[in-house]
């Protein structure tokens, strides 16, 4: 049979086509779950075991809690802090709580293989020991088992006025310290409070909601506007810790591989589906005339959706939004500054050599936020050279004090090209499309559904937007949130990145994920040409 196979060319190649699709079947799964952890392009099943929540909230007398004041900018200074404590007696008054080159076609397949079981084996064996931080028990988030990405049970809620009636909620997500912040926004309406995209509701962030609660009255409403299961995973439990608040969630919500009722994924029984718009004969009463509403809904590919609800607070020309739109700047969030703790993430990826000790300078912070960035956005950047075999695997040392045993399964290039790579992706903060959205939402009829959603969103006469990832707030009209999307209108999938940043997500598109993937006139995702990373 061996000779025969040789004798036979035919038979030759159709066995190299088996073993290609078999091996492209493994790198998918890799990269799928890489995608579904960091972006919830693809959403892994997660059954929410956990179906209590206190619904009281409890008062510690030794928190330490943050305020993050604005300044005229509605900016982040960094060295103006204050305990809560602090602020016991002015806290309503103050103005703080008014307050290797992507792998090319010849992706050595084994090697990424190889990698996704090492993988797996560092998520259970390396994660770092906690530092000697100041992170303190009204932190801790006992469901994060739910969802085991960090920082696991260490979540720290970090509080920001943004305008007048607007606070923003920030706590950190990530895997393999590609760390980004997750948001949540409260808005004052009428008699209360609004709140969109839930965070875990720890003791820290509960006890920072009581002084909103306080002023401005109860939790009215709660809204997960995303099938994303990073938002989805914390607002039952959020729900449940105010359970006299209405609480509604976009409509497709799904679970995978097996698509079970929404009660088994921690939503409570008093869930209620938002619709699709509040410019409807029966919702214009539905938010009292403070609020707006309209849920764009994308089907990419076989077995998956995309939604996101876009709500304008109109007493502040706010614009809410999930997942669509980031921006980011050269400057690292403060969330990933404020805790020692947390800072080990820039210094894990400002490393050169896998078992660096880097010195903990503003620089080596910028330089780690660059890479995580890139890393957070194109899983293989151009900058980078990736090395997912057994050689990075080989260098691990347990004691390692960042954890994940020092694995450096990418070496940078060099600093210049990193650095141009960060500079046209974020255009000194410039709002774009988060590529793997850009895949998606170039779907639905080609794009068709999104520029529907954006004509409509786009009659809100906004003036700032707050997404619920990366920067915010962003200072953004109609006019602008629209160009974001343009290049629907121009019928090719282009976006402002480096090409080769783009490359290895147009690979997986147009190669391992197009099975999964509805195709679009627009085409796969094309970059800037000339960065020669």
């Amino acid at each position: 049979m061996q000779q025969r196979a040789h004798d036979d060319a035919g038979g030759v190649h159709k066995q190299r086509q088996r073993r290609n699709r078999s091996t492209s079947s493994a790198c998918f799964r890799f990269i799928l779950l890489l995608v579904s952890v960091l972006t919830s392009s693809r959403r892994i099943f997660v059954a929410h075991a956990f179906r209590c929540c206190p619904k009281r909230q409890h008062r510690s007398r030794h928190h330490t809690l943050w305020v993050v004041p604005e300044d005229k900018h509605n900016g982040t200074d960094n060295a103006s802090l204050k305990r809560a404590d602090e602020l016991k007696e002015d806290s309503l008054s103050s103005p703080l709580l008014n307050n290797k080159q992507y792998p090319e076609s010849v992706l050595d397949r084994r090697s990424l293989l190889l990698s996704s079981a090492a993988s797996a084996l560092l998520l259970t064996t390396s994660t770092p020991t906690p530092a000697k931080a100041e992170i303190t028990k009204d932190a801790i988030w006992p469901l994060w088992p739910a969802l085991p990405v960090a920082p696991y049970s260490r979540r720290r809620t970090i509080m920001k006025k943004i305008a007048e009636g607007v606070y923003t909620f920030d706590q950190l997500i990530g895997i393999y310290y590609v760390h980004v912040p997750i948001r949540m926004t409260v808005c004052v309406v009428d008699n209360g409070l609004f709140v969109y995209a839930p965070v875990a509701p720890t003791r820290e962030c509960l006890e920072l909601m009581k002084p909103l609660i306080e002023k401005y009255g109860p939790v009215r409403t709660i809204v997960l506007p995303s099938v994303a299961v990073e938002h989805k995973v914390n607002a039952g439990p959020f729900a449940r810790a105010f359970p006299d608040a209405e609480f509604y969630v976009v409509d497709r919500q799904y679970a995978f591989p097996l698509n079970l009722p929404s009660r088994t994924l921690g939503l409570p029984s008093w869930t209620k589906i938002l619709p699709e718009s509040s410019n409807g004969s029966n919702n214009n009463n539905l938010w009292d005339g403070q609020l707006e509403h309209e849920v764009l809904t994308v089907k990419p590919g076989i077995g998956s959706e995309f939604q996101e609800a876009a709500f304008y607070h109109k007493a502040s020309d706010t614009l809410l939004l999930c997942d669509t739109i980031v921006a980011v700047s050269d400057e690292p969030p403060f969330i990933l500054t404020e805790e020692p703790e947390y800072v080990r993430a820039l210094l894990f990826h400002a490393r050169d050599d896998p078992l660096e000790l880097v010195d903990d300078t503003p620089a080596n912070r910028r330089k780690g936020w660059r890479r995580i960035v890139l890393l957070f956005n194109f899983f293989f950047p151009g900058a980078a050279v990736a090395d997912l075999g057994l050689r990075p695997l080989l260098r691990l040392d347990p004691s390692y004090e960042y954890g994940w045993g020092g694995w450096l399964p990418f070496s940078w290039k060099s600093e210049e090209a990193e650095s141009k790579a960060f500079d046209v992706y974020s255009r000194g903060g410039a709002p774009t499309i988060f590529p793997i959205i850009q895949i998606i939402l170039a779907r639905g009829n080609s794009g068709a559904a999104t520029l529907e959603w954006v004509e409509k969103v786009g009659r809100w006469p906004f003036r700032r937007v707050i997404p619920q990832h990366l920067d915010a707030p962003l200072n953004m009209d109609p006019e602008a949130f629209a160009n974001t999307f343009s290049f629907i209108e121009k019928g090719v999938n282009g976006v402002r990145f480096c090409d080769e940043d783009v490359k290895f997500l147009r690979y997986a598109e147009e190669g391992f994920l197009n099975f999964s993937v509805y195709k679009s006139e627009l085409g796969p995702l094309q970059g800037r040409g000339g960065c020669e990373l």
